[in-house]
């Protein structure tokens, strides 16, 4: 047997002639006489279990496999196997090595999301690790995708629990580096509803359009799983004629009648103005809430 030979597979991706390859590089030690390699490419099929793609036998240090969108596309999770054995005595073999696994597709950074309705903006990045091909001159080097969200566990209708800073993404390609071929960014924000409704899960579903390349074409992203924590969120009043409740609990009544600025945010564009006409008889004198505008 030869000795342990740190090879140290690792798995790129690359383009070959304008179409999608992964690349699965290792050391060459130099020994006398040269070594040839045995290069075992799988995919994970399902959970803990590989299933092999390709074989190779070469004396390169690399070997490459073509993302075709049939035996290996988007979505799948790839490893190159790496055996060195003796070209005179194939009996001599060293230990295989397996390299690390390389996903390949669209990741979104993080994962997942656990925001409160607070307004805070959380950027999401969305970027795809393996580069975009051109299929012509004219075309401009993208993938666009088609964002939208869905409410897991909301039974009723009303508001979105979440909100999204664009509905369409473009990934540009550009040159790979730390598992980025082309990347994007979008805000998500949680929309304050003023319930105590708990709690709550949505997820956020990037679909590619309008794409004529079969690898493409065929490939649905992971969601994105957010959850949305309750908060508790002031609440103030006017009612009947019109008795008035501030957020911080004060009471007063306002029996005039005329427009009344009745709540203005002082740190963004929110304000509410109330109409109050007559509706007392002669004995008192008596407004109620005949109009409200809210901006």
């Amino acid at each position: 047997k030869l000795t342990s030979l740190a090879l140290q597979p690792a798995i790129t991706p690359e383009l070959v002639h304008g179409r999608v390859h992964l690349k699965c590089s290792y050391s060459r030690p130099s020994a006398k006489p040269p070594l040839q390699y045995l290069v075992v490419w799988s995919r994970l099929s399902t959970p803990g279990k590989k299933e092999q793609i390709q074989r190779d036998t070469t004396l390169q240090s690399f070997s490459y496999v073509e993302m075709n969108g049939r035996n290996l596309g988007l979505g799948d999770t790839v490893f190159c196997t790496v055996t060195a054995f003796s070209r005179e005595a194939s009996e001599q073999q060293s230990l295989p090595e397996e390299s690390k696994g390389f996903y390949a597709g669209i990741k979104f950074l993080p994962e997942s999301l656990q925001i409160a309705e607070d307004g805070k903006e959380h950027v999401l990045t969305i970027l795809s690790t393996v580069p975009i091909a051109c299929p012509g001159q004219d075309d401009s080097c993208k993938i666009t995708l088609q964002l939208s969200t869905e409410d897991l566990d909301s039974q009723l209708p009303g508001p979105p629990n979440i909100a999204l800073s664009a509905c369409q993404v473009d990934l540009l390609r550009a040159p790979c580096s730390e598992s980025s071929c082309a990347a994007a960014a979008v805000t998500v924000t949680a929309v304050t509803d003023f319930a105590q409704d708990g709690n709550r899960v949505s997820r956020i579903r990037a679909a590619p359009v309008g794409w004529g390349d079969l690898l493409w074409r065929v490939y649905t992203p992971k969601d994105v799983k957010v959850t949305v924590r309750d908060i508790p969120t002031g609440n103030c009043y006017s009612f009947t004629d019109p008795h008035i409740i501030t957020f911080d609990g004060w009471r007063y009544d306002n029996y005039k009648i005329g427009t009344f600025l009745l709540c203005r945010s002082m740190s963004r564009a929110f304000e509410v103005h109330v109409r109050q006409w007559d509706c007392g008889g002669h004995q008192s004198a008596t407004a109620c809430n005949c109009g409200v505008a809210a901006r």
